[in-house]
């Protein structure tokens, strides 16, 4: 490794400044910074230490006052946290980014098909593309969804995908989240903070805006309204104040204008679905969930479920009720299914994908797991049903006690994990103290699919604050940064 400290930039900032293997946003090579950080990092050595302390600290409050904070689950502590935030934004170009828009689209397009081929006519099994297995094995598929007609064939109307960037810049696809997919409030909330804090350095780049996400996404909601109802009631389904996103839903709700609601709000009545409100009740046409499939009908899915609307999936498969997203999603985002979207793509477009994919290994394979066991202290392995940074084992940072608990784990089932190798993806300069260092990041673009295709431009960039991790989940010690595209 070597130190970041040529004399044009010999700066106090950089003396623990570190550049290696990995692809660093802010450094084109030890000795110069890419170009969209010249002004970055002026701006940053123009301040004094103490000042851009100051700044962190307004960010932080201004987080704690709106109540932006989420719960870490799992452990002793189940306080709120605020979610940590770094002021140092992260920075993508136009010619970059046009080629994630494209990627995430065709992806997203590709992904709906897939879902509504195997509820239907299953070619992509027949044709042996897909195992049939490892999709009736998947604990995410709902055999009561096949056959059923989904409003405008829309599956997955809201994505949320992770992207790393490798040793070369170049964006892969590390994991599809099709389900309930969350943060886009703290993608919002870091630009307006942003915007606050440093305004002459974000009015200095021409960043293309964000703010229209909470409309496209109410445009989006609209478009999936049942026939013959053009002025449809929508409704955000919240599993309560105690859910650790519950800060995210209030928010876009309020945003969209929508009501904020939860499962004993809403009532089933001759399969349509009503909202209780003072004036009496009031039906609804479009629900915005997020609420996952085992606890959103104690009559179809989980019974012991306290949290949903008892009748909905019958009001939904009569058609009176549309859903974002559609029951069955998460059988599309199983982290072995992820292994397939490149064949996938291929198989419904016919087009080679323009995001690539990690690879990886699926377990029920024989000879890929003999491999992996052969190799755990190298490679990454992860719960294909996991979420948050949980049930995941990093080879080279881990004991031989826990390598072999895993060893245990998928011997006894196979089909739960899948395995990767260690990627050590880009890092990103970050306020560490007063100084800047680099720490790995990802990135969530956030995708919607309605009557058109739209993907809000940046995303939420998630950083390892701990130095040297690869987890950048908030219930790990993660945070986030500002993600600027640039126009």
């Amino acid at each position: 490794m070597q130190p970041a400290a040529p004399e044009r930039l010999d700066h106090a900032l950089l003396k623990n400044y570190v550049l290696d293997h990995a692809f660093d946003e802010m450094f084109a090579g030890p000795d110069d910074l890419h170009p969209r950080y010249e002004p970055v990092f002026n701006r940053f050595c123009s301040l004094p230490p103490g000042e851009l302390q100051r700044r962190k600290q307004a960010a932080e409050l201004s987080f704690l006052n709106q109540g932006i904070t989420f719960t870490v689950y799992g452990r002793g502590d189940r306080s709120e946290h605020i979610f940590p935030y770094d002021l140092v934004p992260r920075i993508i170009t136009a010619d970059e980014w046009a080629k994630v828009e494209r990627g995430l689209t065709q992806r997203i397009t590709a992904l709906n098909m897939f879902l509504k081929d195997i509820y239907n006519d299953g070619r992509i099994l027949k044709d042996g593309v897909v195992p049939r297995e490892l999709v009736y094995s998947c604990k995410h598929f709902r055999r009561q969804m096949v056959g059923l007609q989904v409003p405008r064939n829309v599956y997955v109307a809201i994505c949320g995908t992770d992207l790393i960037r490798m040793e070369d810049g170049e964006f892969v696809v590390l994991e599809d989240n099709l389900r309930v997919p969350s943060g886009v409030s703290y993608m919002l909330t870091n630009r307006r903070v942003m915007k606050r804090i440093l305004p002459q350095l974000f009015r200095a780049y021409n960043v293309r805006p964000i703010e229209q996400y909470t409309q496209l996404l109410l445009g989006t909601l609209r478009s999936l309204a049942p026939e013959g109802r053009p002025e449809p009631n929508i409704v955000l389904l919240s599993p309560g104040v105690f859910n650790s996103a519950y800060f995210e839903h209030a928010y876009l709700a309020r945003q969209m204008g929508i009501e904020l609601v939860e499962g004993r709000d809403l009532v089933t009545h001759d399969n349509v679905i009503y909202m209780r409100t003072t004036g009496g009740l009031r039906r609804v046409d479009v629900i915005y969930r997020r609420v996952d499939d085992d606890f959103i009908d104690p009559m179809a899915f989980r019974s012991d479920s306290i949290l949903g609307v008892a009748g909905l999936f019958n009001a939904y498969r009569a058609g009176n009720v549309s859903l974002a997203n559609a029951f069955g999603t998460g059988v599309a985002d199983d982290k072995a299914m992820y292994a397939y979207v490149p064949d996938i793509v291929k198989y419904y477009l016919n087009e080679d994908p323009i995001l690539q994919n990690v690879k990886t290994y699926i377990l029920t394979e024989p000879k890929s797991r003999q491999h992996v066991l052969e190799n755990l202290d190298k490679l990454v392995v992860k719960s294909v049903g996991e979420s948050g940074g949980y049930g995941m084992l990093i080879g080279p940072k881990s004991t031989a006690a826990q390598r072999a608990e895993f060893r245990e784990k998928i011997l006894a089932d196979p089909r739960n994990f899948i395995a990767q190798p260690t990627i050590s993806f880009s890092r990103a300069p970050c306020l560490i103290g007063n100084e800047l260092e680099p720490r790995h990041v990802d990135l969530r673009p956030y995708i919607l699919y309605g009557d058109k295709v739209n993907v809000v431009p940046g995303g939420l960039t998630r950083v390892a604050l701990e130095r040297g991790s690869l987890v950048v989940n908030s219930s790990q010690g993660g945070g986030s940064k500002d993600t600027w595209v640039l126009s």
